[in-house]
């Protein structure tokens, strides 16, 4: 796994298991993707082009409780190269949500509060934040 980190744990919410169709821009050609999971910070992308780690990008997430795709910016963090990967790790970019302001962060965490919530049911949900490291 390539990493921008020294290879300690990088995340610091609890994910949840969801696909979700991703569509950005690399150079002149666009990719869809979908994600692997998703938390309050961030996504990984499965994909078979990561693109480089510190790479900042706009990417628009189809919600499917959203009538338009929310676009994040986002910066790549890790990669997972496809010789990298294996039968517990895909190929892809671990993604860290980037804001431009408090109002934005607000949003795109509510939204994914959302969709964590409705992934997971709302027992299940409360019991993975409550057992978050403090």
């Amino acid at each position: 796994m390539t990493d921008a980190t020294d290879g300690s744990e990088r995340r610091n919410d609890p994910r949840v298991p969801i696909a979700l169709r991703v569509e950005y821009k690399r150079l002149n050609s666009f990719f869809a993707d979908y994600t692997k999971n998703i938390s309050r910070g961030g996504t990984f992308i499965r994909t078979a082009n990561p693109l480089a780690i510190g790479t900042e990008f706009v990417f628009h997430l189809a919600v499917p409780s959203l009538d338009d795709p929310l676009s994040i910016k986002g910066k790549v963090q890790w990669i997972v190269t496809e010789a990298e990967a294996n039968e517990s790790q895909e190929p892809g970019m671990g993604i860290g949500f980037v804001y431009d302001s408090e109002i934005e962060r607000d949003r795109i965490a509510n939204t994914v509060e959302t969709l964590m919530v409705q992934q997971l049911g709302p027992v299940l949900y409360e019991k993975l934040m409550r057992s978050r490291p403090t």
